[in-house]
């Protein structure tokens, strides 16, 4: 059994006991979590179903240089970004 989930703008497939890395969600280690469910199926049959996850852990994506430069007017600017992320495991689907 799959189910494609949104969250954090983006879409993933899952089934039970994936884990995989979104967006930031609110919570700590140990809490549960609803998913928005858009499509849930098993071979041909297609439908809805709740998708439950548990966070396994807050962390950040790997650092993103920002670099800016306009050639000959002394114009450079340096910025860095680190997604937060949230793991979560597929508790159950359906």
């Amino acid at each position: 059994m799959f189910a494609i989930v949104r969250t954090g703008g983006k879409q993933y497939r899952v089934a039970a006991d994936d884990r995989i890395l979104v967006e930031k969600l609110d919570g700590a280690a140990g809490d549960t979590v609803q998913l928005e469910t858009l499509l849930s199926g098993e071979g041909a049959t297609l439908g809805t179903a709740a998708v439950t996850a548990e966070i396994v852990a807050q962390t950040k994506a790997d650092k993103v240089i920002i670099f800016k430069k306009k050639r000959r007017h002394n114009y450079r600017r340096k910025n860095g970004h680190r997604q937060q992320l949230t793991l979560l495991k597929i508790v159950s689907v359906g």
